[in-house]
């Protein structure tokens, strides 16, 4: 497969969390579906990989400990995600969770000891402007934004940790991790209930009624296990910092266009222009630290 498609693919797969999280509604807790995306994921990448790779899964014995940290952090950033789906606009949580890389940025500093660059603190000022024109607490959504903001720390606490542990995810690790977060999400089922699992919703504009399970099966394979699946694989055939660019800008702009689609779902005007200048903020910052790896990377090859 090409891979401007492959990337394409990914990047639509990804998008599309927000809409079968809304499409399945009420009828199934959050908590639960949360659950059934993480063994749908699961139950997709072992029959995906050995597929691909020609190869059975193998248990990572060396990596246990890894492999249920990433886990655990996989299954707390998409049930936060998908719970701030279910409270605000998806335009609303896609840009407020792509304040990731910032939260990468102080992470980073904090825990790996990495020297904050005089133009990471410009930027970061300048997404603090995006911040606030964008009022994540001036309206009635502040609870579903903050939501949404506390999605992108869970996310870089994983992308930091990786890097202090000098993980990649492959495609085997990630099957294993995704089972992890399926078995530690797995109480929801008593605790939440399993919800009706055998609705039908109808779709008045489609003429037909639909089982709400399909979104449920969906938002693991398409939005989740495929997207994963799709990462490691897109990986393999380009820059790890092409892709992370197009990542931070394209999906949520994506997001929020199928969002308006499918629900009518308009963005603030303050959202609009603070989102905007969230978004490319996250993409100068990525950007940024991406450059200075690369630099970095070329001093050590001189000196060697």
């Amino acid at each position: 497969m090409p891979v401007v498609l492959l990337l394409a693919l990914i990047t639509v797969s990804e998008a599309t969390i927000g809409v079968f999280v809304k499409l399945t509604g009420d009828v199934i807790p959050i908590q639960t579906l949360n659950f059934y995306a993480l063994i749908f994921a699961a139950a997709f990448l072992a029959l995906a990989i050995p597929q691909t790779t020609g190869r059975p899964l193998r248990f990572p014995r060396g990596n246990v400990k890894d492999t249920v940290i990433i886990g655990a952090l996989i299954a707390a950033q998409i049930s936060v995600f998908n719970y701030a789906m279910t409270l605000v606009p998806i335009a609303n949580a896609v840009v407020f969770w792509s304040v990731a890389p910032f939260f990468v940025f102080i992470f980073s500093a904090i825990f790996l000891g990495e020297p904050a660059k005089k133009s990471y603190v410009l930027i970061f000022g300048v997404a603090l402007v995006g911040v606030v024109l964008a009022r994540p607490l001036g309206d009635g959504d502040w609870f579903g934004n903050l939501v949404a903001l506390s999605t992108g720390a869970i996310y870089a606490a994983m992308v930091t940790y990786m890097r202090h542990e000098g993980r990649e995810e492959t495609g085997n690790d990630i099957f294993w991790s995704m089972a992890t977060g399926a078995l530690l999400l797995s109480p929801a089922l008593v605790l939440a209930g399993p919800g009706e699992i055998d609705k039908f919703n109808a779709y008045p504009a489609l003429g037909l009624s639909l089982p709400v399970m399909l979104w449920a099966a969906c938002l693991g394979v398409v939005s989740t296990g495929f997207a994963y699946f799709g990462i490691s694989l897109v990986l393999k055939r380009i820059n790890a910092n092409v892709y992370s660019l197009v990542d931070i800008i394209v999906s949520p702009i994506v997001a929020a266009t199928l969002g308006y689609l499918v629900f009518g779902e308009i963005p603030a005007r303050s959202m609009i222009f603070g989102g905007g200048i969230l978004l490319f903020s996250g993409f100068w910052l990525t950007r940024e630290m991406n450059r200075g790896k690369e630099n970095a990377a070329v001093h050590a090859c001189q000196s060697a």
